[in-house]
């Protein structure tokens, strides 16, 4: 399913009988000396004992909103190339479509828009309300209302890497290390004030005293353990406890307490730096780190009761390749992990033995860089420039429910939201729809309307599907 905003949405065809394109005519759509493979291939999605398989068609995905529009290795309906006649280049018209259906043959799965402000790569998404939260290379924070641009503030310094929102306070993860608080003024809504910096000054001042809140960071360099000295990569809210827990490279988890911003502890958490921070309900965080382990710690209590300590509860994954993503489902019953080789692994709750491990999802060709968990859907976005969407039944089995294409880059960050319209029409049973954001390296943000309902699709005539 393609449309004007330059993205396309894929299903899965169930049956053998696919079509495939011509590596010729996919080569013409790839990007040159890029360091992503071209994506049109035909790809083979395999998953483990406890998942189906399925293959999937790509269609073309439009360049508009994008400079490599302008490379003369993206093939142009309109040009006078002497390619266009070339046998191996498929026509553009509705019998290429494998999606030319009419608009009620699907429960909703479509390209809403691209949101474009030339003013960075997109590193970081959140939703609040009716605002979506943008971080980027620039420093800026933009903010979007009903896809419109609507107001923006900036940073004095640091890539916004991540974005977590907490009541009337927005927390902003920063490439130089630091946690930056910013406020929504009372008096204009358009307008944030940073009000802070974790940790604040004065905790800072009151640590660096005494000689025991140092640890060595590298060689003859020491630093105050209550601060980050490298880029923080994730941020993670326990509401129920008012807990922040922030991840960095430099290879430590710090909490910090929402109500005074006071760091509480830090801890050593890993040999490498840690990509990917989760906080659970119960007491329990997860952390993925690019030495290849996801650790699983239990929050306790001091010997006062007073301060919590995390102690680890048990290494759920140990692998060469470097883990960064994580994601949780709603109920915390079913743990995801995205790694830089393109797998997935995912782990469901047991009550006798805890988390057991239910397999790997096998969808991407490159890194997977973020994911995100929506009711039975797991979106992961990779460096291949695509998100799969994943479907898990209630047996466990997941699937390969669609693709989202269009980015011209790597898909860095997703966000997912309750699409509210759903409620002014009665839906089917099953039929829960979702608000998808995705974050690129294309310095783009595609927005997506997704259904936990798909069409069961079969191959009839070249051009045609039925339902």
């Amino acid at each position: 399913m393609t449309n004007a905003q330059g993205g396309s949405l894929v299903e899965p065809n169930t049956h053998n009988n696919a079509l495939h394109r011509p590596k010729f005519g996919a080569l013409l759509h790839s990007e040159p000396n890029s360091p992503y493979p071209s994506n049109n291939d035909d790809d083979n999605f395999q998953y483990n004992r406890r998942s189906n398989a399925a293959h999937l068609n790509y269609t073309d995905s439009s360049n508009n909103v994008s400079p490599y529009a302008m490379s003369p290795w993206n093939y142009q309906r309109d040009s006078s190339s002497p390619l266009k006649k070339s046998p191996w280049l498929l026509p553009t018209s509705p019998a290429i479509n494998l999606f030319h259906h009419q608009q009620d043959d699907f429960p909703g799965n479509s390209l809403i828009g691209s949101l474009v402000r030339e003013e960075g790569h997109i590193y970081s998404l959140a939703v609040f309300g009716d605002l979506l939260y943008t971080g980027s290379d620039s420093k800026n924070i933009r903010v979007w209302k009903h896809l419109k641009d609507y107001t923006g503030f900036k940073s004095s310094s640091g890539l916004v890497k991540t974005i977590i929102i907490s009541g009337e306070k927005i927390f902003t993860g920063h490439q130089d290390g630091k946690i930056r608080v910013w406020k929504v003024s009372s008096k204009n809504p358009s307008k944030h004030k940073r009000v802070g910096s974790l940790p604040t000054f004065k905790d800072y001042v009151k640590c660096s005293m005494n000689p025991k809140n140092y640890v060595e960071v590298r060689r003859h360099r020491n630093a105050v353990k209550v601060k980050h000295f490298d880029a923080v990569s994730s941020l993670s809210l326990d509401k129920e406890e008012g807990l922040l827990y922030s991840g960095s490279w430099d290879k430590t988890v710090k909490v910090w307490r929402v109500a005074d911003s006071k760091c509480l502890e830090s801890i050593n958490a890993h040999d490498d730096a840690v990509n990917a921070v989760v906080a659970m309900s119960g007491g329990w965080v997860l952390t993925g780190s690019a030495d290849g382990t996801v650790k699983m710690w239990r929050r306790v209590r001091d010997e006062k009761g007073k301060k919590p300590k995390h102690v680890l509860d048990r290494i759920l994954l140990e692998q060469e390749n470097a883990v960064t993503a994580l994601a949780v489902n709603p109920t915390a019953t079913v743990l995801y992990c995205g790694s830089s080789d393109g797998m997935v692994n995912f782990w469901e709750s047991d009550e006798k033995r805890g988390f057991i491990h239910g397999g790997v999802l096998r969808g991407h060709k490159l890194a997977v860089l973020c994911l995100a968990v929506a009711g039975n859907l797991l979106f992961s976005g990779s460096a291949d420039k695509n998100v799969c969407v994943w479907k898990r039944d209630e047996s466990g089995f997941h699937s390969c429910h669609s693709v989202l294409t269009g980015h011209m880059g790597p898909v860095k960050c997703i966000a997912v939201e309750e699409d509210q319209a759903q409620e002014e029409k009665p839906r089917q049973k099953g039929d829960q729809r979702w608000i998808v954001y995705t974050g690129s390296l294309d310095k783009s943000v595609k927005v997506w309307r997704v259904s936990e309902q798909t069409p069961e699709l079969s191959w009839t005539t070249p051009g045609q599907f039925t339902t």
